[in-house]
């Protein structure tokens, strides 16, 4: 005699909505909120990217400052698949400024010499060296014209010349290694839950539409009791990348980051924190370092600088004194 059973699934569960080159639209289930808000957190602020970060300028004869065109350049999203696993941080690289391993180099040469405005733009940026694989550093473009972000205009006689050092980096430390554009984030479309005490002339129903996730749960009936018990469980992304990675490997680096930082605190509850843990070091219980073990640089006089406890001299001078104490500008410094 055969007996069919119906099993409910366990564990998270995801179903994709829409799905496209640089978005992707899915409902996460099964999990708790806080589960779901750091998978947001570290998505946002914790993949790392590859970035324009030092720019060494020769020539700049154009009507913007260098330190703008910098920035603009640091801005640039640049392509960084496998960058988690072929490009080192240049804080844990063994070279003594920056290398294949730890960087990618770029050179900027235009020059205007006709009398029409020439426009300066992402795809004149050009790979030169050697790099970690054959994608990472190079300018994300995606526009149908092929030209990516602009950059800066030039007109007759002006000139940019310089050479740009990307690095691997997390946007904790800048927004300009941010991997998504935006990340949309909700839950209880209906506000079953009563989490949000909307602000209302006349009637709230009117004035504050529901969202299209909405179509995707029930409203609760209004004579139904409060349940004062009730957890959120289904969980709806908008994931918009900015190109220099996949919507899906977003999702997946931003799983293993989270994986990483448990194990870290997992190893740090355990009390075997700063030896190994069943024979893997704490700092590579994953794999790899991870990257919120910063070590501030050297200070001029090969003490830590001003990053660091114990008053040494700052990377801006012998005379600097930590931001507690004496500055360069003054006596006393400003308490924090």
């Amino acid at each position: 005699m055969d007996y069919e059973m119906d099993i409910e699934p366990t564990g998270p569960q995801v179903t994709v909505r829409e799905a496209e080159p640089y978005r992707v639209d899915f409902k996460l289930s099964s999990v708790d909120l806080a589960f779901a808000n750091s998978v947001r957190r570290v998505m946002l602020a914790e993949i790392p990217t590859m970035a324009i970060d030092l720019v060494e300028v020769e020539k700049n004869s154009s009507v913007l400052p260098d330190e703008m065109l910098a920035h603009r350049l640091g801005l640039v999203p640049l392509i960084s698949k496998n960058c988690d696993q072929d490009v080192e941080y240049t804080r844990d690289c063994e070279c003594e400024d920056h290398c294949a391993r730890c960087s990618v180099t770029l050179s900027l040469h235009a020059r205007c010499t006709g009398d029409e405005i020439m426009a300066v733009y992402a795809r004149d940026l050009v790979v030169s060296g050697e790099r970690a694989n054959e994608w990472v550093g190079s300018p994300v473009i995606t526009d149908p014209e092929g030209n990516g972000p602009l950059i800066c205009k030039l007109r007759r006689g002006q000139e940019l010349k310089m050479t740009c050092i990307a690095k691997k980096g997390i946007a904790k430390e800048h927004s300009k290694w941010a991997p998504t554009a935006a990340i949309g984030f909700e839950y209880d479309p209906h506000n079953n839950l009563k989490h949000v005490d909307y602000w209302y002339e006349e009637d709230p129903v009117k004035e504050w539409p529901v969202s299209q996730n909405a179509a995707w749960e029930h409203a609760a009936p209004p004579d139904q009791p409060f349940d004062y018990d009730a957890q959120p469980n289904n969980f709806y992304f908008d994931i918009e990348s900015v190109g220099n990675l996949e919507p899906d490997m977003i999702i997946q680096q931003g799983i293993v980051v989270l994986q990483r930082k448990l194990a870290s605190a997992i190893s740090s509850l355990s009390g075997t924190e700063g030896g190994d843990h069943n024979g893997v070091p704490d700092e590579d219980m994953m794999g790899v370092r991870s990257p919120d073990a910063y070590e501030p640089p050297e200070g001029m006089d090969g003490s830590f600088t001003a990053y660091a406890n114990g008053g040494a001299a700052s990377a801006w001078g012998a005379s600097a004194a930590t931001p507690y104490g004496a500055t360069p500008y003054g006596g006393g410094g400003y308490g924090f």
